[in-house]
């Protein structure tokens, strides 16, 4: 009975036709009269945007024999008019043979003109009484893969109509349509193609080149994205969740791993200026990276270099610039070690892709510098030449030891744009798939095809992927291959080899690149930091941050990105110049030199945390006529300065002119580069001169002998009063002698001036010169060497 409700509402082929031919004969007079009115808009005209059809699920995506195709979605009235005895109905087209016209079909999927297929009709339709103006109707209809009258294994135009009727236009007419693909194959495929799909796992660049003073040195991230990214339903948590259970290869940047790696054990959000806050995603990132463990446990994972370094940027802009191809081979060499640190598995470093697989050879040149000796090409990049009627295997030599591996642009390029509508996806896995039997039909000779998507897939561009990844696995056409299999196939001998010249480059991609002044920029952050680093105590806190940092700055995901890859660059740059500053000289005033020597003390402050080393204070004089320092006109010493310390270093002076000169103090690397800015001072000498020296030392003579003078004379009246019987004077040796031992020159008076201060010292007694001013003393010793204060305003420095 069920049987023959369907073969009754199931006419055969003839049986439309001739049921159609007999409308057409009846309808003929009326449309004459229509072609009459000149007014009257043509059917297909009128309907073509009436009403919009969207498919929003076909299942299953790749029916085979015994199946029952599911097909739903919605109809939208687009007009101002309501649509009467509207009916959705399924149409297939005939096979489509070659895959350029399935890329025509699909361009006109919703065009009316384009064709509509033969109507199943009957049961396998729904029927709306209206369609009112702006009102969206949910339709689904199945029907059994064996009444769609498919005939040979391939790909079919598969159509969904909305036909009704107007006030304006009352007949049964077609007035919207949306066009899919049916990938047909029946049973299994005498050959199967092998097929490598792609999984990256790639974001933008996170974290910054600072970090935190502590042991731990918490890392500073940009922002909070990554964070969004890898919690459940970001972008990475999707892409993670539906991967795990696909046959791919995973593409990872380690930098990812490294960055989410680094959240675990706590990091903190650049604000505003010096600012941060803390990260509280400590336990999503530990999750994260458990799952991800778990997902690519037995899976093939292939390591870009770090931080997913620009390949063609560095091949136009930066070979030019010394340095910059060591940065990709520095990348290169920690990107094994950062994914089998984190995920513990060992990872394939082999391939180099550059930015949507385009190629040329400056480009495969730079890609294979640092050691790849296979680069992910694409197919209208690296474009067949030979006239092939099938599309090749992947694997390519082309020279030199290089593998191209050429993905299929068709295939790689299928789930790129909006897919957040359904309809959209739907329409997306169809043509995919479509491609990728069509592929298989080509040819009974069994090739290896790679599928090379987007490196950042949205969230619903990678529901799409895995939709048609897992139909893919379960088809009758197609087998999974990882990608070290697909690059060591045999490739096919018609196949091109020759890379396209560097005019051939996309100009679209090209405008995209990063400038050589990025590159410029970059190795200047380097020369600064190699010449950082040589002076601390534990170079690894500043080195491995800032080298990462480095690796970002070149990362392909700044494209289309200028102004946010200059504010990072400059950011890496200026957080370098800070930390160099952090050990400096302290500036001097004026310093006041009297006397032929002295010390001058030089202060090195080191604000860092860890202690420097390996550095050389050189203290210059520019007048050594006048100044000398060190028995020179320049002289180093070493300088050696604890974490969160000042050191003050103290050369030796001699002055041998008096007058003001100018003093540099600069500090060096050992190994002769200048090490921040110089401090410069002035000294002024005010030399005591060598006859000043000798009336100095004359006067001290005079005193000493003066003094011995008067003290054998007291020694001599002593005796003589102690021969006479008489005691000694009350007033001891302190009392002045009498007049009568002093004899007529000790007469004095108004008349008789006193004549004393005329005698040599030896005839005037222990009195001379005692009421004369005091004569400076010989010079004392140089100030303490040991003495760290640091020197004040016009400080003056004794001998």
């Amino acid at each position: 009975m069920a049987e023959a409700a369907d073969f009754q509402g199931t006419p055969s082929p003839a049986r439309r036709w001739l049921r159609r031919t007999g409308a057409l004969l009846a309808a003929a007079p009326l449309l004459a009269a229509l072609m009459q009115l000149p007014t009257a808009a043509p059917a297909q005209a009128a309907g073509s945007n009436a009403v919009s059809v969207a498919l929003d699920s076909l299942s299953p995506s790749a029916p085979t024999d015994g199946d029952t195709l599911t097909v739903s979605g919605t109809v939208t009235n687009n007009g101002k008019q309501a649509v009467t005895d509207a009916r959705v109905d399924l149409r297939v087209g005939s096979l489509l043979s070659t895959r350029s016209a399935i890329d025509t079909a699909a361009r006109q999927s919703d065009e009316l003109q384009s064709g509509l297929g033969t109507e199943i009709g009957g049961k396998y339709s729904e029927n709306f009484d209206s369609l009112a103006p702006g009102v969206a109707e949910h339709f689904s209809i199945s029907v059994p893969v064996d009444k769609l009258d498919l005939g040979q294994d391939g790909v079919y135009p598969f159509g969904v109509t909305l036909s009704g009727k107007t006030s304006a236009q009352q007949w049964d007419q077609v007035l919207g349509i949306q066009q899919t693909f049916l990938p047909w194959q029946s049973s299994e495929a005498d050959t199967k193609t092998r097929t490598t799909y792609l999984w990256p796992l790639i974001s933008t660049v996170h974290m910054t080149a600072k970090t935190g003073a502590g042991e731990l040195q918490t890392p500073v991230f940009l922002n909070d994205d990554l964070a969004k990214e890898i919690s459940p339903g970001g972008r990475l948590a999707q892409m993670l969740a539906l991967g795990k259970d696909l046959d791919v290869t995973w593409v990872l940047d380690p930098d990812l791993l490294a960055s989410v790696d680094a959240m675990t054990r706590g990091y903190r959000i650049q604000g505003a200026g010096d600012t941060t806050t803390v990260g509280t995603h400590q336990a999503v990132a530990k999750q994260f990276l458990a799952d991800l463990q778990s997902a690519v446990a037995d899976k093939e994972v292939v390591a870009l270099p770090f931080a997913d370094p620009d390949l063609a940027s560095l091949a136009h802009n930066g070979t030019t610039v010394t340095g910059s191809l060591s940065h990709l081979k520095d990348a290169t060499d920690v990107a094994a070690t950062t994914v089998e640190t984190v995920l513990h598995v060992t990872p394939n470093t082999d391939f180099a892709w550059p930015v949507n697989g385009a190629v040329d050879p400056s480009i495969i040149k730079v890609a294979t510098s640092a050691g790849a000796d296979k680069v992910i090409a694409r197919s209208d990049s690296l474009q067949e030449t030979g006239g092939l009627s099938y599309t090749p295997s992947a694997a390519r030599p082309i020279g030199g030891g290089t593998t191209a591996v050429v993905a299929d642009a068709r295939l790689s390029t299928a789930f790129e744009g909006d897919l957040t509508q359904a309809d959209a996806a739907t329409l997306a896995v169809q043509r995919f798939l479509a491609q990728s039997l069509a592929l298989n039909t080509q040819t009974d000779e069994q090739r290896s095809i790679v599928v090379a998507p987007q490196r950042t897939p949205s969230a619903s561009q990678a529901q799409a992927m895995a939709t048609a990844i897992t139909a893919l696995q379960d088809s009758n056409w197609s087998q999974p291959q990882d990608l070290t299999a697909a690059a060591k196939d045999k490739p096919d001998p018609g196949a091109t080899t020759k890379i396209p010249s560097s005019s051939a480059y996309p100009s679209s991609l090209r405008r995209q690149e990063l400038p050589r002044t990025a590159f410029e920029q970059i190795a200047r952050t380097q020369d600064k930091l190699d010449n950082f680093q040589v002076i601390l105590s534990n170079q690894s806190r500043v080195v491995t941050p800032f080298g990462r940092a480095i690796n970002r700055e070149m990362s392909t995901s700044w494209r289309g990105r200028g102004t946010e890859a200059d504010s990072f660059r400059t950011g890496v740059e200026s957080w370098l110049d800070d930390l160099i500053g952090q050990v400096k000289l302290i500036d001097k005033s004026e310093t006041k030199l009297s006397g032929r020597s002295a010390t001058i003390p030089v202060t090195v402050q080191n604000n860092l945390v860890q202690g420097v080393d390996h550095l050389v204070l050189r203290l210059t004089s520019t007048m050594p006529t006048r100044l000398e320092i060190g028995g020179k006109p320049y002289y180093e010493q070493r300088v050696e300065v604890s974490g969160g310390h000042s050191q003050s270093v103290k050369f030796s002076t001699s002055a041998n002119a008096n007058g003001r000169v100018e003093v540099t103090a600069q500090l060096y690397t050992e190994d002769g580069q200048e090490y921040g800015s110089p401090v410069r001072f002035d000294v002024k000498v005010t030399e005591v001169t060598p006859t000043v020296m000798l009336v100095i030392g004359g006067g001290v003579l005079l005193l000493v002998l003066a003094g011995f003078r008067m003290y054998t004379h007291r020694k001599r009246t002593a005796t003589r009063q102690a021969e006479d019987g008489d005691g000694p004077d009350p007033a001891g040796e302190d009392a002045p002698d009498t007049p009568e031992d002093e004899g007529p020159e000790s007469t004095a008076g108004p008349g008789n001036p006193d004549t004393r201060g005329d005698r040599l010292p030896e005839e005037s007694g222990h009195r001379s010169g005692a009421d004369e001013p005091e004569q400076p003393s010989d010079p004392t010793p140089d100030t303490a060497p040991e003495s760290a204060d640091p020197s004040g305003t016009g400080e003056r420095v004794d001998r």
